[in-house]
């Protein structure tokens, strides 16, 4: 355990310092979504392949159709159907159409295509709402269509390559996959990508006193809830995490629960038994492991000038020296800690540019000036009007009041060296979410 005292900003420093990003896998494109892209994607087809229609109607020469009105309707002969999809080509000579389909290649010899709003559908009637199906045409796209319209070239046609076209840059390296992203790989025929993996998180929780939701509770017991908060803070962040419940005051187990873990882990994340009562456990169990036989792993403990959050431990433990952080057991403080220094070393593990929460000033709103201790730099759970502009204080500083985490959507910060802050002033304010 170290005796100084370490500044929020210098325990984050070193957390980063020590955390790379994964190195980097090919994966198919379901598994790769809110995976970071680690090569520039070029197009290798146009997109679309080729000149197709963007409406359903007819495929016509446009001389054909110079000068068509409702009155006097240009009459040509069709030929039949033009399909998304299918491989025949029909050519439209002087005085033809083809039937054609949003989508269908534009055939040779049409020069634009007339929505089908604009003819009779072939019909011989008045002008037609909309296609009939082919099962409800049992003469075939064939006989005569009236066009009350004239179209100029090129008119309803999507040219080749007017999205995209070949050798374009599609995706740069750095880029995440979302769903258009992925959208757009699949559309220009790319079945995998290489991308950091997203880092898998094992998350923790220690406790005699802890009983899982759903169970009863005896005399002196709480329910575990950091575990299930703390698993998915690490989801959101962009991990896959494995929740490992709640593990008795033991040093023992806990050690061999946590080298029974590492198989499986890029990160590791305890809640509870850092600070310095007889029964914190993480700290008996951690400060032994790896050590001696494994150089550069051990884990530090540290007391930060921070509140909620004072107790935190973070190394590296195992063959593989994977990155362990021990936060608090108050489920605030251990919230505000992953927020702090979790997730931002998730987001390092998935190479990320920017790997912290947005932050803004806003002007604090209470009844009452907030008070803040002297030397320590305190987060408070706020909630942030992006109309007004401003933040209000929701609980106490208490680090256990989870009901007031739960409404809470911004974290405000008040600086080491600030011990009261008068309604009214401009804070920093971290958004969460």
């Amino acid at each position: 355990m170290s005796s100084t005292i370490w500044s929020v900003d210098e325990h984050l420093e070193d957390i980063l310092a020590a955390v790379s990003p994964l190195e980097p896998i090919e994966l198919q494109l379901p598994d790769a979504q809110g995976c970071v892209l680690v090569e520039d994607i070029t197009v290798q087809i146009a997109l679309p392949p080729f000149d197709n229609s963007s409406m359903d109607g007819y495929a016509v020469r446009t001389s054909d159709v110079a000068g068509a009105s409702e009155e006097f309707p240009a009459v040509l002969t069709v030929i039949g159907d033009v399909a998304a999809g299918s491989g025949k080509t029909l050519t439209v000579r002087p005085g033809e159409a083809a039937r054609i389909m949003t989508g269908a290649p534009l055939p040779p010899g049409a020069e634009a295509v007339v929505p089908v709003e604009w003819t009779d559908g072939g019909t011989g009637g008045g002008p037609a709402a909309t296609m009939r199906a082919a099962s409800g045409a049992p003469e075939g796209a064939s006989g005569e269509v009236r066009v009350h319209r004239p179209v100029e070239a090129r008119a309803h046609v999507r040219a080749r390559g007017s999205d995209v076209q070949a050798g374009d840059l599609a995706l740069e390296a750095g880029t995440v996959l979302g769903p258009p992203q992925i959208g757009l790989l699949a559309a220009i025929g790319r079945a995998t990508v290489k991308v950091r993996p997203r880092p898998r998180v094992v998350v923790l929780s220690t406790g005699s006193e802890l009983v899982q939701p759903g169970e009863q509770l005896a005399a002196g017991q709480i329910y575990d809830s950091n575990s299930f908060a703390l698993t998915a803070a690490a989801r959101d962040a962009g991990a896959i995490a494995y929740r490992v419940g709640a593990v008795t005051d033991d040093a023992e187990t806990l050690r061999a629960t946590i080298e029974d873990q590492l198989i499986r882990a890029d990160m590791i994340v305890t809640t509870g038994g850092v600070s310095v009562g007889a029964y914190d456990v993480v700290k008996e169990a951690l400060s032994s492991v790896g050590g001696e036989d494994e150089s550069g792993s051990g884990v530090d403990f540290r007391k930060l000038a921070m509140q909620p959050g004072k107790p935190q431990g973070f190394g590296s433990i195992g063959p593989e020296h994977t990155p362990l952080l021990a936060l608090p057991g108050n489920p605030v403080s251990s919230y505000v800690s992953f927020e702090l220094f979790v997730r931002p070393a998730i987001r390092a593990l998935m190479g990320l540019k920017d790997v912290h929460r947005p932050k803004i000033r806003a002007a604090l709103t209470a009844d009452k000036p907030l008070s803040s201790p002297r030397g320590k730099r305190q987060f408070l759970r706020g909630t942030y009007d992006e109309e007004s502009g401003t933040v209000t204080p929701v609980g106490g500083a208490g680090s256990h009041l989870i009901a007031a985490l739960a409404r809470a959507d911004a974290l405000i910060t008040v600086p080491e060296d600030t011990t009261e802050v008068e309604p009214g002033t401009e804070v920093d304010v971290v958004l969460l979410g």
